[in-house]
């Protein structure tokens, strides 16, 4: 059995999003269908829709990160019911297989199909469709959709108490971010850190390194707005040039340079990695979260700086996180007061403003647009 839902699509690469009206299916075992409050722009999906980040199958179905209220629950599917608040990661969850069972559940083995849009089991079966067309669903979830079905390894029940605009932003960009400071970065007490683009993950980089204790937290951007908000995240100095950063990192650490760098720039290339490595003292961390074309080699750093000074570069897929432990953990912070949720939201828009958040975000005016569902 199916419904019918407005979603939020990109038919081809290059393209802008659309809203269309989709058939949805229906949970089946295992799965369970969702009324979106609220979904979080990401850069990622941007990336879908510039080509940066291939997908394989068109229609494709945006949005990675949300949370909403379960509307339905598929049979012979425990732990869920109608009305639980549930909080979407962009990353399965299996618990089983091998990298679930090292710790390591960012890297689950169901993440293969992210892309293609089907369901984990089955490239060949998919919940959406179009005029009898399969439609991919952006990380298996498909979030720009005021309904949406999905598997229960994406999916995170919270406490009823918390509100779903701001959940929503503990699917992606929160944990990216934090994670990419405290986990990837590892990040100590009196540390020089520098966050290279305050965006939705650079920020809460910024987060992350208050909460690890850096003493020195310096934000990059070119943005005036953006640093001016870098602020509220806790950065003490602030630079629109990497080079001006690592000369400041430099006069406070005797000339050595920042023990982390994180990129979290929105389109990252070879050179931004290259400037990164160059700002670290020896044996410092640059820390590599930000997605520019997936598919581009090389990078202009020098091999020698890498070995003999035993510095470290470390790719981050949402900041290390294990999303069953860290999405609940960092919703309690912000219950507590530890984590800032409602200041990263600049500005709401409705699903038929997807595209026109994507153009708010490549004119800077946005540190995270939240579609809001009524």
């Amino acid at each position: 059995m199916s419904f019918t839902t407005r979603t939020s699509v990109l038919r081809q690469a290059p393209g802008r999003y659309e809203t269309v009206t989709v058939e949805l299916d229906e949970p089946r075992r295992n799965e369970v269908t969702v009324k979106m409050v609220a979904a979080g722009l990401c850069h990622s999906d941007d990336h879908a829709a510039t080509g940066d980040i291939p997908v394989g199958t068109y229609p494709f179905a945006g949005g990675h990160e949300g949370a909403g209220v379960i509307s339905a629950v598929g049979p012979d599917t425990p732990d869920f019911e109608v009305g639980d608040h549930v909080v979407f990661s962009f990353l399965p969850a299996c618990g089983r297989c091998e990298f679930c069972a090292r710790g390591l559940s960012n890297l689950c083995d169901l993440g293969a199909t992210l892309l293609v849009g089907s369901r984990w089991n089955d490239p060949t079966s998919f919940r959406m469709h179009l005029d009898g067309v399969p439609v991919g669903q952006q990380c298996g979830i498909s979030t720009f959709s005021e309904y949406t079905t999905a598997s229960v390894a994406s999916v995170i029940k919270i406490d009823k108490s918390l509100p779903l605009k701001q959940a929503a932003l503990l699917s992606c960009g929160v944990p990216t971010g934090w994670g990419a400071a405290v986990n990837s970065a590892r990040v100590r007490p009196g540390d020089t850190v520098i966050v290279a683009g305050i965006g939705g993950i650079g920020a809460n980089a910024l987060q992350g390194a208050v909460h690890a204790g850096a003493s020195h937290i310096i934000a990059v951007d070119p943005v005036d707005f953006k640093l001016a908000k870098a602020k509220e995240f806790g950065a003490t100095h602030f630079y629109s040039t990497i080079e001006e950063a690592t000369e400041f990192a430099r006069s406070v650490t005797n000339g050595q340079g920042a023990d982390a760098t994180i990129v979290t720039i929105g389109v990252v290339d070879g050179e931004h990695v290259a400037q990164a490595l160059a700002s670290i003292r020896k044996a410092g961390t640059v820390v590599l979260t930000g997605l520019g074309d997936i598919s581009a080699a090389g990078a202009p750093i020098l091999l020698g700086d890498l070995t003999l000074m035993q510095k470290r570069l470390q790719g981050s897929l949402f900041g290390e996180a294990n999303p069953r432990r860290d999405i609940p953990n960092l919703a309690r912070m912000y219950q507590v007061g530890q984590l800032k949720l409602d200041e990263l939201i600049t500005r709401e828009y409705t699903l038929d403003q997807v595209a026109e958040a994507y153009d708010d975000m490549h004119a800077g005016t946005n540190i995270r647009g939240v579609v809001v569902f009524d």
